[in-house]
């Protein structure tokens, strides 16, 4: 069940504990069972119903050696085969202890578990703490189910009995390979707890998102342990910023400020990072400037802050300033910085961070090189993209994820499909991101075949549910090729409520394919989702137009006019000389103004001989009207003016628009296109529209 986080925004710590609105926890805090007890494993050689119905609570006192089992009396034991069932019970190990504790010594993790196979087929070895202390090491840094259970199996059936410190070791083991539930019952069956275990099970719970239990189980430690360290301090503020809980925070702020923590680093950036996340720059600010030291971590903390908001240019100037202050600069910045790029659309800004980012060091961070690859793809520069990528030495999901949406922004879709196959080929497992990106891109390049065999495929090769986004794509892949029944059949047989974006691409290829009808029921179906969204009456305005309904669309302009809807301004901007320039339609602020306005008639001139005709009036779903009236010098226009003015011959140019590009100035950057033999790159609200020899990668859908 979900709960809405505002209800709580005036509630206080000591409220959460009694308050009966904040669920309780499923599990007892205080039960002191013995450990490890309800549990079951399998194991290669042996079925244990419950393997635990032996294991007594114990003390600290009881020592750290495994428990013999007492040998039963027997009147005919020889006292010769005494020493042979002692042998038996417990075996020397102390060769292979010492390899699996050198190998994790050495981070060959993998390793010392192959070895450790030795132990668990033989098994009765002599396996003493520090041997499973590092067996724990290895599960943590391998991050495998399978690996914690062996290794957690092994100790129950040969009897160890943990003190303190292995029970906080094998809390945590079950923590970072992510079995929270088995966690949080070795947790309360723990007979001692110290600060470790409860900031173990708490930032654990952080961690999953479980904000309100690890509040829950804080202010029991509380009671128990009144003097909390500064770590217990920045999980708990993480935790009020995943609640968004900004009192709550100030309340934890005024809590480390009396216990003398404050000033710990860790506490400090999470409270930049809290008041970033609960909105207030201001106070993240604060917190900055008053830390004693302002480290790589904190830069990052506030620069992240200030991105988040929006503020990239505050943002941007946060970086540069971190950058003369002398303080080294991580992967982590430079990732920042370069999804700031992207928000800003600035390519030479961009370089500058990939070449800091070469510098400093991290030319192959995963991270940075994928963040990388996502700039370069969303900003007309997929060959830079894909050199990014060849180029890293390790790949993960999300950096093939970003290539192939790539490939498809730029209306690739045969390479984008080649690409995940090929990711296929390398057994990296896809997911749900993985499958909307190579959708999107079938449906940008009209590869129906192609897209409907690979939505298939993911429930039936791959085991993921396709999700609304998913049915999305072939709603729009299905309009393309005229397909409507089929589409509207598509929605009626999904599994879950159609969303809105689903009846947006029924509309929109009912538009495109003229079917009045069906994109009047699809409208329906959005008004009564989103009635504020003005995009949705605007493309049933086009259709009533194109059919000649024209009472129809008189009543819609009512309704807008009604509800109070009214479509924005819109611009395009160039970046020339790592300057932007913006234009508006009709735009004569710039300096350049005479120049480009006669730019613009020579280049209408020169394409009208190329047939350029202008296109009749349609509404475009986020364009204002006026600008339908002055079809010659709308914003797209003259920033391809501006850009052909002032940037070298057969050099390319890059257009971003706030707006979607509209069907006059589409078909004009085409042939411009062709007569400047430039190669024009736009991005618009939609998509890429790359314009080369008198053809647009969006194939006129659009």
């Amino acid at each position: 069940m979900e709960l809405s986080l505002a209800r709580y925004q005036c509630i206080s710590l000591d409220q959460i504990q009694t308050s009966p609105s904040f669920p309780s926890s499923n599990h007892k805090v205080l039960r002191t069972k013995p450990l490890f007890s309800g549990y079951c494993f399998r194991f290669d050689r042996r079925k244990l119903n419950n393997p635990f119905d032996k294991i007594k609570c114990f003390s600290l006192e009881q020592g750290l050696q495994p428990r013999r089992p007492k040998p039963k009396p027997s009147r005919t034991r020889d006292p010769e085969l005494k020493g042979t069932e002692e042998t038996r019970v417990k075996k020397p190990s102390v060769g292979i202890c010492s390899q699996i504790e050198k190998l994790v010594l050495c981070s060959r993790y993998r390793e010392a578990l192959e070895l450790f196979e030795i132990l668990e087929i033989k098994g009765g070895f002599d396996v003493g703490l520090s041997t499973y202390d590092a067996l724990v090491s290895a599960c943590i840094g391998l991050g495998t189910v399978r690996a914690v259970k062996r290794v957690f199996g092994y100790m129950i059936n040969n009897g160890f009995r943990p003190d303190l410190y292995m029970s906080n070791r094998l809390l945590l083991m079950h923590v970072k390979c992510g079995r929270m539930i088995d966690a949080r019952r070795l947790f309360d069956e723990m007979p001692r707890r110290n600060l470790v275990s409860w900031n173990t099970i708490i930032g654990g719970l952080v961690d999953i998102g479980d904000c309100l239990e690890a509040f829950r189980l804080f202010i029991i430690m509380w009671e128990e342990f009144s003097d909390c360290g500064s770590r217990t301090f920045a999980t708990m503020i993480r935790a009020s910023a995943g609640l968004e809980l900004i009192s709550v925070g100030r309340q934890l702020h005024s809590c480390a400020v009396k216990m003398g923590v404050n000033e710990d680093i860790f506490v400090t950036c999470a409270l930049i990072d809290m008041y970033s996340k609960c909105g207030s720059i201001e106070d993240a600010q604060w917190v900055f400037d008053d830390m004693p030291e302002k480290t790589t971590v904190g830069w990052n903390s506030i620069i992240a802050g200030y991105a988040l908001h929006g503020y990239s240019e505050e943002a941007l100037s946060m970086f540069y300033e971190m950058r003369d202050s002398g303080v080294k600069m991580d992967h982590f910045t430079f990732s920042i910085i370069i999804r700031i790029c992207s928000r800003l659309a600035s390519i030479e800004r961009a370089k500058q961070a990939h070449a800091g980012l070469v510098r400093s060091g991290f030319g192959f961070d995963i991270v940075a090189n994928t963040a990388l690859v996502d700039f370069y793809s969303k900003w007309g520069r997929i060959e830079d993209a894909q050199r990014v990528f060849d180029r890293m030495p390790c790949k993960n999901t999300i950096s093939w994820n970003a290539l192939i949406a790539g490939y498809g922004y730029h209306g690739r879709g045969a390479e984008a499909v080649d690409l995940f196959e090929q990711m296929l080929k390398e057994r990296m497992r896809p997911n749900h991101v993985t499958f909307l990106a190579v959708l999107s891109a079938c449906s940008y390049s009209r590869l129906f075949k192609c897209g409907w065999e690979i939505f298939q495929s993911m429930s039936r090769d791959h085991n993921i549910k396709p999700r609304a986004m998913h049915y999305a794509c072939m709603i729009e892949l299905l309009g393309q090729e005229g397909l409507l029944d089929e589409a509207f059949a598509l929605i009626r047989g999904a599994p879950f409520k159609p969303t809105a974006n689903m009846w947006a691409a029924l509309l929109t290829a009912s538009r495109v394919n003229e079917n009045f009808e069906l994109g009047k029921f699809a409208a329906e179906k959005l008004y009564g989702m989103e009635p504020e969204k003005l995009c949705n009456y605007v493309v049933l305005l086009n259709i009533y137009n194109r059919s000649g309904k024209l009472k129809e669309a008189a009543a819609v302009l009512q309704t807008l006019e009604r509800k109070g809807l009214r479509m924005r301004p819109v611009c395009s901007w160039i970046e020339v000389n790592k300057e932007s320039h913006v234009f508006r339609s009709r735009d004569k602020r710039h300096i350049q103004t005479n120049e480009i306005y006669q730019k613009v008639d020579s280049l209408i001139l020169e394409i009208s001989k190329h047939g350029y005709v202008p296109k009749e009036k349609t509404l475009l779903p986020d364009v204002d009207e006026q600008e339908q009236h002055v079809l010659s010098y709308h914003s797209e226009k003259l920033a391809i003016a501006f850009g052909l003015l002032n940037t070298m011959n057969g050099s390319p140019l890059q257009i971003v628009q706030s707006h979607r590009i509209c069907n006059d100035c589409h078909n004009a950057i085409k042939l411009i296109a062709l007569v400047t033999r430039r190669e024009i790159v736009v991005r618009d609200a939609s998509r890429f529209h790359r314009f080369k020899d008198g053809s647009c990668s969006c194939g006129d859908y659009w």
